[in-house]
């Protein structure tokens, strides 16, 4: 059994991971930290868990973390490089669900984020956990940054076409819509039900902090750097992301269904649909799979890709339990092979 403490468990990532651990045949929960919850049982807080989880939340203890295989950290930006280094000292595995470890340049990081970064020597060292690109870097990892939602959706979509060398790639566009549990489990004014209900709106379109995430694993795939506007939304609905992408082919004869069948066959999370198919966001809420779906438009130069995941799980929680599965040699589907949730 592996044994395994969370760092933050009561956000919406935080409560999602919870739920996949309780059904993970190998995992054995021992911390579960929260300071404005300290002393309060899990299932009380969060009722869906009754049954599966007894444990209370407590305040952050090093020493009751240090003495876990792996700790998940499941918090706000920030928090997770103020834990790592004592952690990994500790020979413990570190699994960060925020954002603190996803950039590799430290001078980006504290652009984007506005604070100077508490461990800049670690950001050289940390995997960044997207299996279908790094599985083997994963394997040996002992520090892993979990990707964010948007980027998990768009990279995905795009991997195929930059890694073949089949678009142009100065210019990539994603245009992207989010659930409102995107946004975390916090009061504010733009998530409240009146404010999102029966509406949509764009979103930090001059510049979103996954941007240079995205970025950053577009231009890996490429080889070059490569010029990508996009553009988030805010949809009313509480899970799901559906990322519209389109590129320019750079030849007119690649069969692009092909394509992408042949490099995500055998994938277990990616599922390339029939030619023709449209992927909802229902189809994958609950489940760690992404959904693709690739179009030529009139038979065009064009090419639109349609990529669906929940953005709790394959774009979070999901994802953080495939890596924590990768990293301790087990088959990565463990725990994870829930179908989507409908109606």
């Amino acid at each position: 059994m592996i044994k395994i403490g969370i760092i933050g468990g009561t956000g919406y990532t935080g409560v999602e991971l919870l739920r996949l651990l309780a059904a993970h045949p190998q995992a054995d929960l021992r911390v579960i930290t929260s300071r404005g919850e300290a002393g309060r049982k899990v299932a009380e807080l969060f009722s869906n868990l009754r049954g599966h989880v007894d444990l209370a939340f407590s305040e952050p203890d090093p020493k009751a973390l240090a003495g876990c295989d792996v700790v998940f950290s499941a918090t706000p930006h920030g928090v997770a490089m103020t834990h790592a280094r004592e952690l990994l000292k500790a020979g413990v595995k570190f699994i960060d669900l925020a954002a603190d470890f996803r950039l590799r340049d430290t001078a980006t990081w504290e652009k984007w984020y506005g604070v100077a970064h508490a461990c800049p020597e670690l950001l050289g060292e940390a995997v960044y956990g997207l299996p279908e690109v790094n599985r083997e870097k994963i394997k040996q990892a002992r520090l892993v940054a979990n990707p964010g939602c948007y980027p998990t959706a768009v990279q995905l979509g795009f991997l195929p076409l930059l890694e073949n060398r089949r678009v142009d790639v100065r210019h990539l566009v994603a245009d992207a819509k989010s659930a409102v549990s995107g946004a975390g489990r916090k009061a504010e004014v733009h998530t409240l039900f009146s404010e999102a209900a029966d509406s949509m709106k764009a979103y930090g379109v001059a510049g979103h902090r996954h941007w240079p995430e995205i970025r950053q694993g577009l231009d890996a795939a490429s080889g070059k750097p490569v010029g990508l506007t996009f553009v988030p939304h805010l949809v009313p609905m509480i899970r799901g992301i559906h990322a519209t992408l389109y590129a320019r082919l750079a030849g007119a004869d690649t069969d692009v269904q092909t394509l992408f069948e042949k490099r995500y066959a055998n994938e277990p999370f990616v599922d390339v649909m029939p030619v023709g198919s449209h992927p909802e966001t229902r189809s994958v809420r609950g489940s760690n799979v992404c959904r693709i779906a690739v179009h030529r438009p009139q038979g065009g130069d064009t090419v639109v890709v349609l990529s669906v995941i929940d953005n709790l799980v394959k774009g979070a929680a999901g994802q953080a339990v495939q890596n924590m599965n990768i990293m301790f040699g087990l088959d990565e589907r463990t725990g994870l092979q829930q179908a989507g949730v409908l109606p």
